[in-house]
């Protein structure tokens, strides 16, 4: 247990020295809860002895109140301390997760850790703000007590400091059985609590679909089997916990009685006084009470250090290298603006992405086609960096991307998803996130350019309209349109746009449109789409298929090839859709 305690403090930082404060207070505010004995034993002592006076009521009155007062004072003292320390420290350790989270590569998000990171930010994070910070000052502040104790009664009397010091060994091993036990139960108690949250996340993002194939009882019952399974978790850890401190109790109390008699017989047998033996009366319970509640506290320290586990688990996750230090040029006559040379990427051990090589020139528009899975998608993910690629090289403007800071990288890319997400905010801060300097006539003109403004008009605060999580309160076209708007804001010089118009209705797709080419204007432009009409546009077509480029050119190039890209069109003025087997 003491490691745990060690380990908090360890991780405190720049709060460790208010830790370590509130443990001086905590200690002082333990050992001045005995005044009151104190007084009551030299009260006793001095009407044994017939030397009570007027006097010493008055000053043992006097410093009873004072002790109360001092007491009162430590508590404050050590509680302000202690708890807001724990609050604070979770604070930065949140903002320190943000920031490791944002360096991970993309892979970690897909590999059913949301739950994870969800868990560990609301349930790990809160227990130890709420819970195992307000204990801890307590915890060293028993043990402190414990050995002062054992060696005021080593000294004192022999016999009883040697019984003493057995009793207290026998509650330290039995409370560090209890405490390891814990240990070893917490960590299936955190992680049925994750599960637990990843099924709640995953019920609430799929609530649609699930009403609409009639799944409800059977996503319900799922979800419900996860409710069942964090209580019996939690159930059992307290089964497991509970006879450790039924018998830490029970020796606490024979312990408690051994001291008493000890101290009777040595009493009988004249080795101490009567005001002695009346004293180690008073204070018998007292004496092992610090080692009895550190135990039966102990639990909350073993979930504590399972949470510190799960934290340290995500921070120790390796981050996307950030090593560059050169600035990306402008554009340089004969240099191209974005070019691939020989990449070759892996994801789970699968080769998802082979020997791709192409150039893109300074305004150029290149289109990327393709079965759904052949790796469209990876290709402008590797160029923005969201992962980094096993061989080969990513160059823009001739600079390699993994010689830029990724902060730099990314001010040059804006990407346009087909499934867009807003955040729990205003209109205008939600565009205003493309460059959140600009100024309020900027935002209000890339709304105008992306073909939003109007609507932004309709909603009923306007640009100050809370537009809710994920803009649930927005249909899809009027999402993408903020989306194009917070990208035309940015202005950056290569533009990828991921499928944009794929799920569009007829509606939105001409101010879409609209809105794509003022984003456009003079762009790099990347475009990963299965609309014939966008792509014949196109100075160039790859058409992608199982990770590797299996044509090029343009539309009617292509077309004269009778190849994959033949077979794509053929397929598209069928309406049959793409397939998704390998095409060849």
């Amino acid at each position: 247990m003491i490691g745990s305690i060690r380990r908090i403090i360890k991780v405190s930082g720049k709060y460790r020295g208010r830790i370590e404060v509130a443990f001086i207070f905590a200690f002082l505010k333990s050992m001045i809860q005995n005044a009151a004995l104190i007084m009551a034993v030299l009260l006793v002592d001095g009407f044994i002895n017939n030397t009570l006076t007027e006097q010493s009521f008055l000053i043992y009155g006097l410093t009873l109140f004072g002790c109360l007062v001092a007491q009162a004072i430590f508590i404050h003292i050590a509680d302000r301390l202690q708890s807001a320390a724990g609050f604070m420290l979770m604070a930065d350790w949140r903002i320190k997760m943000g920031e490791h989270l944002r360096r991970l590569p993309m892979g970690y998000f897909t590999e059913g850790n949301i739950g994870k990171i969800s868990s560990v930010l609301s349930t790990d994070m809160v227990f130890i703000e709420e819970n195992s910070m307000m204990t801890l000052a307590d915890s060293m502040n028993y043990f402190f007590s414990a050995i002062i104790f054992a060696v005021f009664l080593l000294i004192f009397n022999l016999p009883i400091g040697i019984v003493y010091c057995i009793g207290s060994l026998l509650i330290v091993i039995l409370g560090e059985l209890k405490y390891k036990s814990g240990i070893s139960l917490s960590m299936d108690r955190q992680k049925q609590s994750e599960s637990l949250t990843k099924a709640v996340l995953d019920h609430v993002e799929g609530i649609g679909i699930i009403k609409t194939y009639n799944l409800l009882g059977e996503k319900s019952a799922k979800l419900k089997e996860n409710f069942d399974k964090s209580c019996k978790e939690s159930l059992r850890f307290e089964h497991k916990q509970v006879p450790f401190g039924i018998w830490i109790n029970i020796l606490f109390e024979v312990a408690s009685i051994a001291l008493g008699v000890t101290s009777a017989v040595l009493f009988l047998q004249g080795a101490i006084s009567l005001t002695h033996f009346l004293a180690m009366l008073l204070f018998t319970l007292n004496f092992f009470i610090s080692l009895r509640i550190v135990y039966m506290e102990g639990e909350k320290l073993s979930i504590m250090d399972k949470c510190l586990d799960r934290i340290e688990e995500i921070m120790n996750v390796p981050e996307l290298p950030d090593y560059g230090k050169k600035q990306l040029q402008g554009f340089v006559p004969g240099v191209p603006a974005v070019e691939f040379k020989n990449v070759s990427f892996s994801y789970d051990k699968k080769e998802t992405i082979s020997d791709v090589s192409f150039k893109v020139s300074e305004g150029e528009t290149i289109a990327l086609v393709g079965p759904s899975g052949s790796g469209k998608t990876t290709i402008a993910s590797l160029l923005a960096r969201f992962w980094d690629i096993n061989k080969g090289d990513i160059l823009i403007n001739g600079t390699s991307i993994r010689e830029v800071p990724l902060a730099v990288l990314l001010e040059q890319i804006s990407m346009v998803f087909q499934n867009v997400y807003l955040f729990n905010d205003t209109v205008y801060n939600n565009i205003a996130m493309g460059r959140p300097e600009a100024t309020k006539e900027e935002v209000i003109e890339a709304a105008k350019k992306a073909r939003c403004y109007d609507f932004i008009l309709s909603l009923p605060k306007g640009f100050d309209t809370i537009i809710g999580e994920g803009g649930a309160s927005l249909s899809g076209g009027e999402k993408q349109r903020i989306s194009i708007a917070r990208c035309i804001l940015k202005d950056s010089p290569i533009v990828i746009l991921d499928e944009a118009t794929a799920s569009i209705d007829a509606d939105n797709e001409a101010a879409i449109q609209q809105a794509i080419s003022e984003l456009c204007k003079g762009k790099t432009l990347i475009i990963i789409a299965h609309r014939l009409k966008t792509i014949k546009e196109a100075d160039c077509i790859y058409v992608i298929n199982n990770g590797k480029i299996a044509e090029s050119g343009d539309h009617d190039a292509l077309m004269s090839k009778q190849g994959i890209y033949t077979r794509f069109v053929e397929i598209k003025n069928n309406d049959t859709g793409w397939c998704k087997r390998k095409i060849g």
